[in-house]
């Protein structure tokens, strides 16, 4: 198989891990270049969400690749 069998898991490690990161990065230290139409700072109940999404598909991911 093309990159080895753990393909699917690690992918989902690392897209989960991003959507967990960037949305914690996002709240911490928002965007300084703002231009028309951008928000000030995220939207704390979808960011917060897209964190706890996104750090279940890491954990799970990693107990897939460590078992």
């Amino acid at each position: 198989m093309f990159l080895g069998e753990d393909l699917l898991g690690w992918l989902l490690l690392a897209l989960g891990a991003a959507m967990a990161v960037g949305n914690a990065m996002a709240l911490i230290r928002p965007p300084a270049g703002l231009e028309d139409g951008d928000l000030e700072r995220p939207p704390i109940w979808r960011s917060v969400l897209y964190i706890v999404l996104g750090t279940a598909a890491a954990l799970w991911a990693l107990a897939t690749l460590v078992d």
